[in-house]
């Protein structure tokens, strides 16, 4: 191993993973531009239904799960990881729920959401997903190369 590679390593030890951290803010913004972006439409009384209010109480579910995880990773803790993994897998399938039931419903004044929301809306969630599936993936990589280094520490010291 080179020189430069293991200092990186050892540094790991005392310093916090924050690409996977800010990965997992940058998802909470993406999902928080979504649900502006949904509930700021008042289209008669589509929006008045149980669907969006457990759509509500998801999100805030959502943004304290995806924080807890992004205080995770920053201790390099992979648990956190398959949650970021999970919360990807159920951002990309709200898409089939609220945005393409909305996209294709109309009303008597016309369509519920115009195709420029409905892709705007899709784009938000993909890219919340995409970083939350990013930021895990780079937690795994940095936990397992760390856990690597400190038992080879470890075995040095025997």
């Amino acid at each position: 191993m080179s020189e430069d590679r293991y200092t990186e390593l050892d540094r790991m030890r005392f310093t916090k993973n924050t690409q996977s951290s800010r990965l997992a803010l940058l998802a909470i913004l993406f999902d928080v531009l979504f649900f502006v972006s949904v509930y700021k439409s008042d289209v008669e009384n589509y929006y008045y239904t149980i669907l969006i209010g457990a759509s509500i109480i998801y999100n805030l579910v959502f943004l304290l799960a995806t924080f807890l995880a992004s205080e995770g990773v920053k201790n390099y803790k992979t648990g956190y990881s398959w949650l970021m993994i999970g919360l990807g897998v159920i951002q990309i399938a709200r898409i089939f729920i609220i945005p393409m039931n909305a996209h294709n419903a109309m009303v008597a004044s016309g369509p519920v959401m115009d195709t420029f929301q409905f892709i705007r809306l899709i784009v938000y969630l993909v890219a919340s997903a995409a970083c939350l599936f990013l930021s895990a993936f780079i937690n795994l990589q940095k936990s397992r190369a760390l856990n690597a280094h400190v038992a080879s520490l470890q075995g040095q010291q025997a």
